[in-house]
């Protein structure tokens, strides 16, 4: 169900709540705390990419956004001033093989069907330099079946990721956006 036809087909209804119109406070606070302008980075899931605008607008020069749909690409690409400041992919996730210093989780875990997520955490740390980070949120409610989104807990993530990384930080936001408050977790996580 959740392949490249139905997100193509919730773009084109306009049906995108995940989309809150800007980069997500927590990860624009963590952004802002980079020093290191050359980092090779992915978003994948990018959606609109408002966290890839932010960072091309901070300076960063390698940014690549991943999106199994081309509309949500397109987008980015008419909302930069420079194109060439973000590598639009249209590509699976699971297919991509270029390595990364830092990869930037943002409502792309939820989206997955939750059987795909031990093959999530195998192929983000397959993306990954050794010693990179993957960095973002994920949602702390319950798992369900009425996705996406889909939920999870603190123990679960531990479980999932600590086979490929090493937990750096594993929190709950302080600066989430209001409808989101008290469901979001803020994690690093560092490749093994």
């Amino acid at each position: 169900m959740l392949n490249k036809n139905y997100w193509e087909s919730r773009y084109n209804e306009s049906n995108t709540g995940w989309d809150i119109g800007y980069a997500s406070t927590p990860l624009t606070a963590y952004f802002d705390q980079l020093s290191n302008k050359n980092l090779e980075i992915l978003i994948p899931g990018a959606g609109f990419g408002h966290e890839a605008l932010y960072l091309a607008d901070k300076g960063f020069k390698n940014i690549t956004v991943l999106d199994i749909s081309s509309i949500p690409l397109s987008n980015i690409k008419d909302s930069l001033p420079n194109p060439a400041l973000v590598t639009c992919i249209e590509e699976d996730f699971f297919q991509h093989t270029q390595k990364y210093d830092l990869i930037i989780e943002q409502t792309f875990f939820c989206a997955l069907d939750p059987r795909l997520r031990s093959s999530y955490a195998s192929h983000m740390h397959k993306l990954l330099k050794p010693g990179g980070k993957l960095a973002g949120v994920l949602f702390n409610f319950p798992l369900n079946e009425q996705g996406p989104p889909y939920g999870g807990s603190y123990p679960e993530y531990q479980n999932l990721f600590s086979e490929y990384f090493s937990i750096k930080t594993l929190e709950p936001c302080y600066n989430s956006i209001k409808p989101r408050h008290g469901n979001e977790l803020f994690f690093i996580f560092e490749s093994k």
